[in-house]
């Protein structure tokens, strides 16, 4: 007579007698466990209940009446009674200023001041290949400068005293595609600060401008030693450059009152 396997009982294997452990067999590694269909009907039932939601909405929607769109029409301004206000001057007008003769904004040359011993630019000018010159390597200079949208550059040098040369560069950049007059400038704020003994102030009124006199001379055999000092800042799209260097130390009352009263022309 045949038993059915349901009525089968398993018998548990005897417990190994007490002795030394053995290694567990090795055997193949368990297979990862399949999904079942019952997760599977799940699946696609959800999504043809999305399916479904999203025909309803549309039936719906389609079923109702338009909404009246607001009119385009504004309600009438009235304009304010009185003179209508006078257009700003040339002098008041910023843009106009700065668009015009560049070297009218430079600071003029104190009384009793001279020729330098040398000429920058050319009719007060700086062309971009003039500018890169002014650089350590112009001709690294030349390409970065072409790439910030170099504009123009208008420049005043003059000589005080006997040993004493102050030469102020007003640069301008177009700033179409990029702001970069800032950077610049931040640029050459740290090229200063990185010289030895070095004493910086801020310039009233530009923000972040900048002022600095370089105690330790610049020596070189044969040559009287320089002192220098320099200013650096910016408003619009014009970066300002100031440069004294004398035979003895440049007061830091020099090298402010010369950057506070450029800045204030722009």
């Amino acid at each position: 007579m045949e038993v059915p396997e349901e009525s089968i009982e398993e018998v548990p294997a005897p417990e190994p007698e007490s002795g030394p452990e053995r290694e567990p067999e090795s055997g193949p590694a368990p297979r990862p466990r399949r999904r079942g269909r019952t997760t599977l009907l799940i699946a696609v039932a959800a999504v043809l209940g999305v399916v479904a939601g999203t025909c309803t909405g549309f039936l719906v929607q389609a079923n109702r009446a338009p909404d009246a769109l607001p009119s385009l029409s504004q309600t009438t301004l009235v304009q304010a009674k009185g003179p209508a206000p006078e257009p700003l001057s040339a002098a008041q007008d910023r843009e106009v200023k700065v668009d015009g003769d560049l070297r009218k904004l430079l600071l003029k040359r104190p009384s009793g001041a001279r020729d330098a011993d040398y000429t920058t630019g050319e009719d007060g000018w700086l062309d971009l290949a003039g500018y890169a010159e002014m650089y350590d390597r112009p001709a690294n200079a030349f390409p970065e400068l072409v790439a910030d949208e170099f504009r123009r550059a208008a420049v005043a040098n003059w000589r005080e005293g006997s040993s004493l040369y102050v030469e102020i560069r007003l640069v301008q950049y177009r700033q179409q595609d990029q702001l970069v007059v800032a950077d610049s400038a931040s640029s050459a704020y740290t090229y200063a600060e990185n010289k030895p003994h070095t004493d910086s102030w801020p310039i009233p009124g530009t923000g972040d401008g900048m002022a600095y006199v370089h105690n330790s001379p610049d020596r070189e055999a044969g040559y009287t030693d320089v002192y220098n000092a320099d200013a650096h800042a910016w408003r619009g799209d014009i970066e300002m450059e100031i440069w004294v260097s004398s035979g003895s130390p440049v007061p830091k009352k020099k090298i402010m009152d010369l950057a506070k009263r450029q800045m204030e022309r722009l």
